[in-house]
């Protein structure tokens, strides 16, 4: 993984953007909210964080070069040392279920406006009752 791919990656998922931050940090976000972090500076401490369940947290901090997330780490976040932490198709997967997690905290509006993974094939309730 490099971080071209993981940028295009990132950016496939509907509603996501990408910003800079905290000086040079490549921040994903769908909904206004983070889902993965990118470092842009060679010298920095970690190339990639990002949101995890309690089980993947879990199991993913056993794995050499992976660590509790500095700040986030409460939040079940992880870092990557360096990108080789895990292969490219572990990386997508847990970007892929770091995008769910946070996708399913937005509101069901917010959801429904992008038009991700929750929203859709899902039928709209009226708030009407059948009749019995």
């Amino acid at each position: 993984m490099n971080l071209e791919k993981l940028r295009k990656h990132c950016l496939s998922y509907p509603g996501a953007t990408e910003q800079i931050q905290w000086g040079a940090d490549l921040v994903f976000k769908v909904g206004g909210r983070m889902f993965a972090v990118a470092a842009t500076e060679p010298a920095a401490s970690h190339r990639l964080s990002f949101k995890c369940s309690d089980e993947g947290f879990a199991e993913l901090v056993e794995n050499d070069g992976v660590t509790p997330a500095p700040y986030l780490a409460r939040a079940k976040w992880v870092a990557l040392e360096r990108f080789d932490a895990l292969n490219d198709r572990e990386i997508e997967a847990r970007i892929a279920e770091a995008y769910s997690l946070v996708f399913g905290k937005l509101t069901k509006k917010a959801q429904a406006d992008i038009g991700g993974p929750s929203a859709a094939g899902k039928p709209k309730r009226s708030g009407r009752r059948l009749p019995t």
